[in-house]
């Protein structure tokens, strides 16, 4: 039974790993055509591999996000693949915790380019074929550090994901008469973002993840939300562990 999802074509960022590659793989199984982009080649084609195993159908697409000719080349060729694109999974991400007091601005710039830049460059480069096919669907991944600041040790990330969920709103006044926008704001979930932090908050970090959920549940949620009829827009989805209180 197709419940909105088969045959549906879905270009998902960071997906070699973690809440990419389990939304790849979840996506597939209901029929989708799926083509996963991230830098680790070699994990897009394990992701790839396991699709095609189960009998789904999916690409490898390299792609560093911040990157924007590259960014505009990975939707090309998935529309030359495919035929078309409905749904852009922006998803990859980095989350380095540590104190603002310590002006690692390295961090702060790898943050801006891969959570907010990276986002509008995938924003561009499939805005106008959805525009011209009068139908598509944005998916943007957010955080709870997105509504409520995370401090101390998160606040240039979730200025980050402040501003991707300023740029999704604004985008789905914009074009929602024919575009779908959908904003999902995870607390801890299982993934590589814990690795990020280098600094002196890495244990806390590990720490807190103990409670984190798998990265299943937020696969399911992006497919809720993109298996509605497509005059129903889900414009926001926050899921959290059940003992996570912010």
């Amino acid at each position: 039974m197709n419940d909105g999802t088969e045959g549906k074509v879905v270009l998902i960022t960071g997906g070699g790993t973690g809440l990419g590659a389990e939304t790849a793989r979840l996506l597939a199984s209901k029929g989708a055509k799926v083509a996963v982009a991230a830098r680790r080649k070699e994990k897009l084609d394990r992701v790839v591999a396991e699709i095609g195993a189960a009998g789904g159908q999916a690409r490898a697409c390299p792609l560093d996000v911040t990157d924007k000719s590259q960014m505009q080349a990975v939707v090309n060729a998935v529309i030359a693949e495919f035929g078309r694109l409905d749904v852009l999974v922006n998803n990859a991400g980095l989350m380095p915790i540590r104190p603002m007091s310590e002006v690692n601005t390295d961090e702060w710039d790898a943050m801006i380019d891969v959570n907010l830049k990276g986002t509008l460059y995938g924003i561009a480069a499939a805005l106008p074929a959805f525009l011209a096919q009068e139908s598509g669907h944005i998916i943007t991944m957010s955080s709870v550090a997105g509504l409520k600041v995370s401090a101390p040790g998160g606040v240039v990330y979730s200025g980050t994901k402040f501003a991707v969920r300023a740029v999704s709103e604004g985008l789905r006044l914009e074009v929602g008469p024919k575009i779908r926008v959908t904003t999902i704001a995870p607390g801890y979930v299982e993934s590589d973002l814990k690795y990020g932090t280098t600094s002196g908050a890495r244990s806390i970090v590990m720490d807190i993840y103990k409670a984190a959920i798998p990265a299943s549940s937020v696969a399911r949620a992006i497919a809720y939300a993109i298996e509605q009829p497509a005059d129903v827009d889900i414009n926001e989805i926050v899921l959290r562990p059940t003992s996570q209180e912010y």
